[in-house]
């Protein structure tokens, strides 16, 4: 274990003089390729600026609404069918959209029940198990000028289902 903590700790600085040492090698002009890929980084954050912006807004409004909690209760049947908790059924949802609005209602969550708890312990292994599917889709997509996703958005539903429902039968096997 110490030795991955030392590793961890002077890979990073590793690679940054790598570089360096790579550039200087070939005879690179480092700091001008540098500046070269930062422009076209913000070129990229501009382009995408708008799809971010409509996911924000749009998550935001789903959850101050109260659809989320509406749609948890609706569909709370089914859950308990399937032994899945429906007050974690928000943050799923929410997950696939926007990571840090899903954190925030991993914090109601922890104030609710606490962190140590059974939902505690599962929402924090879903939100690890998961991914956020459209605005990875979105960004990346976009920012590659990709138009037609074929089987992506398929694979990462199926992908999310099968991190949710590993998430709790780990946490049933281990808490």
């Amino acid at each position: 274990m110490n030795f991955i903590i030392y590793v961890s700790n002077y890979i990073m600085p590793f690679i940054f003089f790598y570089i360096i040492g790579l550039g200087l090698l070939t005879k690179t002009p480092i700091y001008d390729e540098f500046i070269k890929g930062a422009k076209e980084g913000f070129k990229v954050v501009i382009d995408i600026l708008p799809t971010l912006i409509g996911l924000m807004v749009g998550v935001g409004i789903l959850r101050a609404s109260g659809a989320l909690d509406l749609l948890s209760k609706l569909l709370e049947p089914i859950t308990d069918a399937l032994h899945f908790p429906s007050e974690l059924l928000p943050i799923v949802l929410v997950k696939m959209f926007s990571s840090s609005a899903a954190t925030g209602l991993l914090l109601d969550i922890f104030k609710e029940y606490g962190p140590d708890s059974y939902l505690g312990r599962l929402v924090s292994i879903i939100l690890s198990s998961t991914e956020t599917i459209f605005y990875t889709m979105a960004v990346y997509f976009m920012a590659a000028g990709v138009k037609k996703t074929r089987y992506t958005l398929a694979g990462a539903l199926v992908a999310t289902l099968a991190g949710t429902i590993a998430s709790v039968v780990i946490t049933n096997l281990v808490f």
